[in-house]
């Protein structure tokens, strides 16, 4: 009998995991949510700095994406450095020197200083998402990392539905020191990631064996069960890292993040715009719209986490999420001339980009381990993350060229659509999955 069910567990087990998942979920959450808040403002902050330094849609596009070509630089270093050296020292830097860099967006004037500011922004930011993927491997079990990783990214919707109306009130009504609202966004957006990047040295603790906050047989529990699914994942094959990342299966699920990330991306930064130009409301009302669609992504993500734990499968939650992502974007095409039903189809567009998360990011831990593993995770983030280049540029240039959303909304539809194809076309995952179920019999 499987014992992933709580039920199963023995006692030890059940306090481990519940002590683990409340001491870190909470703060890896919050530092999400800081990060997210930090790398998106400039969605809401383009509403008004656009016309203040006379910006057109490709330049802010451009420079909205050219985060990720300084994200690409140090993603795959840093997480090897939160596998070989440390999680804890590496987030507070990434955090610390992140912060800087956001405070300093509020000060921009040009072009080439909002380039310069984003190119930098991504590099300071790099390995961040990644590092945690891998440091949730050496706290959560493969059967609860989904559930984990799906708790952890729920952070990325309520960043929105936060930083939504903080954007536009801050827009609308903040010109202290005679600096406009836009500059006071990237300041006081900035300013935590500073704070808790100093907390996070203290805070976190790199594995099970380190931590004095739990009890000894909780320690030896988790420790135990962690090594016993690395040596059934190192017994079907042990990767070296260039090994991992020749595998095919790396190899798609790096495609596949490239072209989700460049829908997600596309979309997210580019929709209070977009319900912007449909609506004509002010910046304050567009703010709390566009709150609506992540609520029901927050929900979404939950969801599908909750089920790709229970059920031990992944390939089919990630897919068929991309795949909603994907009709819901083809759908607010066909209703842009209702706001309304605009705003529903987003509605199922966000529910799907979010979904997919939780089943994707448990794919490949499910078939490589230790060093291979979180080179590859960086890998495939790194790469992938350039679609956050490509995603905003393409929309805003070809909105830029025809005074139109619309042809740029159908390119995001299809990477949506490529990238499901890719998950569905992986095969190793289907085979190791049973392989790790197995060691917890």
């Amino acid at each position: 009998m499987s014992t992933s069910r709580e039920s199963d567990l023995p006692a030890v087990a059940v306090r481990a995991r519940r002590r683990v998942m409340l001491r870190i979920m909470p703060y890896m959450f919050l530092l999400f949510i800081i990060a997210f808040l930090d790398r998106v403002n400039v969605n809401f902050a383009a509403l008004a700095m656009k016309d203040d330094l006379h910006f057109t849609d490709d330049v802010i596009g451009f420079g909205a994406g050219i985060f990720f070509i300084g994200y690409f630089l140090l993603e795959i270093p840093g997480t090897i450095l939160v596998e070989k050296w440390s999680a804890r020292g590496w987030i507070a830097r990434i955090m610390i020197s992140w912060g800087v860099v956001a405070i300093l967006m509020g000060f921009i004037n040009t072009k080439t200083q909002f380039y310069s500011a984003r190119f930098v922004l991504g590099a300071a930011e790099a390995g961040f998402f990644p590092g945690i993927i891998v440091y949730f491997s050496h706290w959560f079990r493969y059967e609860d990392r989904a559930k984990a990783v799906a708790m952890f990214m729920a952070a990325i919707p309520i960043a929105n539905i936060i930083g939504s109306p903080l954007s536009g009130f801050l827009l609308d009504h903040v010109r202290w020191l005679g600096l406009a609202g836009w500059r006071w966004l990237f300041i006081i957006e900035g300013a935590p990631a500073i704070i808790f990047g100093v907390v996070t040295i203290f805070y976190l603790t790199d594995r099970p064996h380190q931590a004095r906050w739990l009890p000894e047989d909780e320690r030896q529990w988790l420790t135990a069960e962690l090594e016993r699914e690395k040596q059934a994942k190192e017994a079907e094959h042990s990767y070296r890292i260039l090994e991992a990342f020749r595998h095919r299966e790396v190899i798609r699920l790096t495609l596949a993040y490239f072209f989700m990330v460049t829908a997600v991306y596309g979309f997210n930064f580019w929709l209070p715009a977009i319900i912007k130009r449909q609506s004509g409301w002010s910046n304050m009302i567009v703010a709390l719209v566009t709150d609506i669609p992540y609520c029901v992504a927050l929900i979404a993500i939950l969801l599908v986490g909750w089920s790709s734990d229970r059920t031990k499968e992944r390939r089919w939650h990630t897919a068929l999420s991309m795949v909603a992502a994907s009709l819901g974007l083809l759908l607010s095409v066909a209703t842009q001339n209702h706001v309304g039903l605009a705003v529903s189809v987003f509605c199922l567009a966000a529910a799907g980009m979010y979904a997919y998360l939780p089943g994707f990011w448990s794919l490949p831990t499910s078939f490589l381990t230790g060093t291979a593993a979180a080179a590859s995770i960086g890998m495939i983030n790194s790469i992938g993350n350039l679609g956050g280049f490509v995603g905003p540029y393409v929309v805003g240039y070809v909105s830029n060229a025809t005074h139109s959303f619309s042809g740029g909304v159908l390119y995001l539809s299809v990477s949506a659509l490529v990238a499901a194809g890719l998950i569905l076309s992986l095969r190793a995952t289907r085979r190791r999955r049973s392989l790790v179920a197995e060691t917890t019999n």
